[in-house]
């Protein structure tokens, strides 16, 4: 019959009634709720505010908890039928058994998501297939007054129920609505779609007729096209349920841990339920919380793991932001994430699982290979603005050459319905389905959590090889990319970072966490080499316990909308407040053994005495402050000196380096900086070479305030066509000595105050721009801009362990659309035998363009914190001018000294006679290197024994050679990956060994010590 003749709105009016008609309430719950403002165990669950209640009562505002109490008794009418409860709090609900082990997950209905993708809510809970009446209900459950994204709902009881379930009409329901949306899918003149919409309108016919009596002759009209299989498909669809939960975003991280009970104990009962489902979750954080509050929960997930049903997924600790997190903390995630999986369930983890991360640095595929993980997963590229990524399946390859198998599920989400349309979709969409016959679907309700439901797997069930759409099957995702390897020789390799063409404001967005987050890096690396020094001269225990918990915080804090930014205000309130403890905790910890370590050096040390630690690889000269004087001096690399107030170089005046400072002008030997009655610098002379660095009729470091009706994750792509005014100089003050000049500038915009140290050292290449700023702006951008006298067709950025280059102009759309980049330490634009470099110590969001150079410095959306960055901030950006390149001008080492002060330690007490031999040398360095291309990034004591780990890699971009000394007695030394596997043993030489490194290799040693 020609489909003309079939009114598709009847059949969508059918399946509707067919939905109404599956439940049957019986009888009401009686319903109580204790309530509280924050979460209570199982045990204290009685001590909230009691509230008895009916449908339409509220019981709680937004964040509020409770534990809910559902009684009630089975009608007796009810024997012999299927019974189940129909429970929706509005809001997020998790039941717990007698032992208090989570047992399901609810959410409300009325949740905000987006309905095309299905529907949320989880409302039904199975009491008896065949009831005999009569049987009790007596159940505990554990909520929280907000949806799946966090948003206030009413916190209202809709309803709680005891209803009868209509098992068949609950199976025609999914019968009809599959092959409706099949036939819907299916070309207009296809005859499968025309046999099917005459089906179901043979199946509406029935049940107009009969109604419920029809229900079984309607099922068996519909089995026929139900039954009918695929011939030899040239694509399969791997499918695994899943349920993306953001550990932070729209609510705090303590319902984090809520989320991830309810949708655990969802899948487990899933699984009972339906015995072809295959669950994966991700992220050891997340395991782990279930494992300290939930321990029989946890036990029940182990066994499906063991049994195969459940895969434990991705490879880091958290699914981490990947632009902002720092070389070594990557390799922290992938180190604890694997771990965590190897020692819980002997599983080793070859995927990263990232759905849903804001761009992917192009150091990522040498972290992934040194640390056995062959494949990658994300979805994210889906949500380009301006260009469409090219491919699903494909070899990413990063700075230094190593490549990992990457795929994007071309449904593009990680919430598909795993209805016909996703497969459709997916068919359609597939970028590269001419050389492969395998793709991946992740199916389920996520970002919030919860999961799968019953009506993916219902789906699911019809859908296995289903004429007219390609066969699905459920199978964990390493059982696909196993398969998906057999065809990577005929993929296209793509280089370089996979920039998101969206979500740029992360980059700026929430600058305290961002600084913190630098902080923390960086001290974690010096108390390392603290415990290192002392555990090698001192013999001390090395605090790896200590160590692993704050990594651990610190892995968590860069999930992928906490570092970002793109959180609610109560995640930075508390976060920020973790941050200064960690910070405080892992300084005092580097301090304590600095100290002891400077009381072991001498017996007989003149007061005002210090130790300098350097842990750099390069040996510095610097000014310190000894004896409350300014002093130089020069600490061997890796190591320290022991410094007497008569032993530090003093400088003079007269010597010729003494810097001038007036309210004009900075000046030392090597640049002459002039300064325009607004406080911006019309010239920066580089007096050693010859050059002006400000571009002819340009101001340096313009303080321009755009603005910014934008949100935490994106800022308008014509912010520069709307600028909202300039900070104005309202104070300025000199100082100058014999070893700086300085400008302290003064300045004012709407309700905020800036204060700039534009600071001049004696001997210093370096212009430092030290600011505090009481920032109180709404919908506003901060941003320094440097247009400098240089031409560049790209400019170098750097990003975990080493750099990358990006383009200076706007030729093509792709340019176009990096407008704002990623740099971390330093970006650098430079032509041939001239460059100038913008350094800095907690910023990440930059702009260049043309002759521009540009820091984005702070930015105060009001979504989802309409408090983000209101705040008092500090931070330092840097100008250096040099000769050369990038590379040839050491620019890596600039930023790495701006970052990682040396640590002056005073010793505690004066020694005035000689008490006992002196323990350790003056002057000491750990180790050394003869390449100053070469940098070390950790220094560390092994996870599982005594060895010292060193952790290197070659900064500029080309091969290099490199002699490593050791001085202390090793036992044995080994290249090792990076989990710390020793692969190949190295031949040691005076207590040397030589390197040799590719282009932005990193290469891992293993030392042994003798016992």
């Amino acid at each position: 019959m020609p489909y003309g003749t079939i009114n598709p709105r009847r059949l969508h009016r059918t399946l509707s009634t067919l939905a109404s008609e599956i439940y049957v309430p019986q009888r009401r719950l009686e319903v109580t709720a204790w309530v509280t403002k924050e979460p209570v165990s199982f045990e204290e669950r009685t001590t909230g505010e009691k509230k008895a209640l009916q449908p339409g009562d509220k019981w709680g505002e937004l964040w509020d908890c409770a534990w809910f109490h559902f009684v009630g008794e089975v009608p007796a009418e009810a024997a012999g039928q299927k019974v189940v409860l129909l429970i929706d709090v509005n809001g997020e609900l998790c039941l717990f058994d007698d032992a208090g082990t989570p047992t399901q997950g609810l959410t409300n209905v009325n949740s905000e998501f987006d309905f095309s993708l299905g529907k949320p809510g989880k409302r039904v809970v199975d009491i008896a297939a065949t009831a005999l009446g009569g049987e009790e209900i007596d159940l505990w459950g554990d909520a929280g007054c907000n949806d799946l994204f966090g948003r206030f709902r009413s916190g209202t009881l809709k309803e709680a129920d005891i209803a009868i379930c209509r098992e068949e009409v609950r199976q025609l329901y999914y019968d009809f609505e599959v092959l409706l949306e099949l036939a819907e899918n299916l070309p207009e003149e296809s005859p499968r779609r025309l046999r099917v919409l005459q089906a179901l309108s043979d199946t509406s016919d029935i049940l107009m007729r009969r109604w419920l009596d029809g229900v079984e002759e309607a099922r068996q009209t519909l089995a026929p096209e139900l039954s009918r299989k695929n011939g030899d498909e040239p694509l399969t669809i791997s499918a695994i349920g899943h349920a993306h939960i953001d550990l932070a975003w729209l609510w705090p991280i303590r319902e984090t841990i809520r989320k991830g009970a309810r949708t655990f104990s969802t899948a487990l009962r899933m699984m009972e339920k339906y015995e072809d489902y295959v669950f994966g979750a991700s992220q050891p954080q997340l395991y782990q919380w279930m494992k300290d509050r939930y321990p029989s929960l946890y036990s029940q997930v182990a066994k499906r793991i063991a049994e195969g049903r459940w895969e434990a997924q991705g490879a880091m600790w958290v699914e981490p932001d990947s632009n902002i997190a720092g070389g070594e903390a990557l390799v922290r995630q992938v180190l604890y994430g694997k771990r965590f999986f190897q020692q819980e369930f002997g599983k080793d983890m070859k995927i990263l699982w990232v759905p849903d991360i804001f761009g992917y640095s192009a150091s990522l595929p040498q972290i992934l290979k040194r640390s056995g993980v062959d494949y990658m997963m994300t979805q994210k590229l889906s949500w380009n603005e301006h260009n469409t990524y090219p491919h699903h399946s494909f070899l990413w390859e990063g700075i230094d050459g190593s490549q990992v198998l990457t795929h994007l599920p071309p449904e593009d989400t990680y919430n598909s319905p795993a209805a016909p349309r996703s497969i459709a979709k997916a068919q359609r969409q597939y970028g590269d389905s001419r050389v492969s016959s395998h793709c991946l679907m992740l199916y389920g309700i996520g970002d919030g959590g919860g999961g799968p439901g019953e009506e993916h797997l219902e789906r699911l069930a019809r859908e296995k090889n289903l004429n007219g759409i390609a066969p699905v099957v459920q199978e964990p995702s390493i059982d696909f990319f196993e398969k998906l390897s057999l065809e990577k020789d005929r993929f296209t390799t793509w280089r370089g970072e996979l920039y998101l063409e969206k979500h740029q404001g992360t980059l700026t967005s929430q600058a305290r966490n961002k600084r913190y987050n630098r902080r923390m890096e960086k001290s974690l690396r010096e108390l390392e080499f603290a415990a290192s020094l002392c555990q090698v001269l001192l013999g001390d225990e090395y605090p790896r316990d200590t160590l692993e918990e704050i990594w651990k915080e610190v892995l968590l804090y860069q999930f992928h909308d906490i570092l970002p930014g793109s959180s609610i205000t109560r995640v930075y309130t508390e976060s920020l407040e973790r941050y200064q403890a960690l910070y405080e905790r892992v300084r005092d910890m580097t301090a304590e053994r600095y100290g002891r370590l400077a009381q072991s050096i001498v017996t007989t040390a003149p007061k005002g005495s210090v130790l300098v630690v350097n842990s750099l690889p390069w040996e510095r000269h610097e000014r310190i402050e000894i004896d409350g004087k300014d002093s130089y001096v020069t600490v061997p690399p890796m190591g320290y000196l022991l410094v007497t107030p008569e032993g530090a170089a003093k400088s003079h005046p007269d010597d010729g380096d003494a810097p001038i400072a007036t309210r004009e002008s900075l000046e030392n030997k090597h640049l002459r900086v002039s300064f325009a009655q607004d406080g911006t610098i019309h010239s920066l002379y580089d007096k050693v070479h010859g050059r002006e660095v400000a571009l002819a009729g340009e101001r340096l470091n313009q303080l321009q305030v755009y603005h910014d009706h934008g949100n935490a994750w994106d800022f308008p792509e014509n912010y520069r066509d709307v600028p909202a005014g300039e900070f104005t100089l309202t104070d300025v003050s000199v100082h100058a000595d014999a070893d700086s000049a300085a400008i302290t500038q003064t300045y004012r915009y709407g309700e905020s105050t800036l204060v700039q140290r534009i600071d001049l050292g004696a001997k210093s290449r370096r212009l430092d721009f030290r600011t505090t700023v009481d920032w109180r702006e709404s919908n506003k951008m901060l941003r320094a801009e440097f247009p400098v006298s240089v031409q560049a067709n790209d400019v170098a950025c750097e990003i975990q362990f080493g750099h990358i280059r990006r383009h200076t102009h706007r030729n093509t759309s792709w340019d176009f659309a990096k407008d704002e980049i990623c740099a971390h330490q330093w970006l650098d634009m430079s032509e041939s035998n001239y460059g100038v470099a913008l350094l800095n110590d907690c910023k990440y969001g930059h702009r260049a363009n043309g002759h521009v150079l540009d820091i984005n410095l702070l930015r105060s959306s009001s979504s989802p914190d309409p408090q983000a960055d209101k705040a008092e901030h500090e931070f330092t950006y840097s100008l250096l001018p040099h000769g050369g390149s990038c590379t040839e001008a050491k620019v890596y080492q600039a930023g790495y000294e701006l970052n990682v002060p040396l640590q002056v330690v005073s010793l505690e007490t004066e020694a005035t006679e000689r008490v006992e031999e002196q323990r350790v040398p003056k002057a000491y360095s750990l180790l050394e290197l003869d390449n100053d291309a070469i940098m070390v990034e950790a220094v560390k004591c092994a996870e599982d024994d005594s060895s010292m780990i060193v952790r290197l890699y070659e900064t500029t971009g080309g091969r290099q050679s490199c002699g490593v000394t050791l001085h202390f007695e090793p036992e044995a030394v080994y290249e090792a990956d990076l989990m710390e596997n020793a692969e190949r043993l190295l031949s040691v030489l005076s207590g040397s060994v030589s390197l040799q490194f590719g282009p932005f290799e990193i290469k891992t040693l293993k030392v042994n010590r003798p016992s």
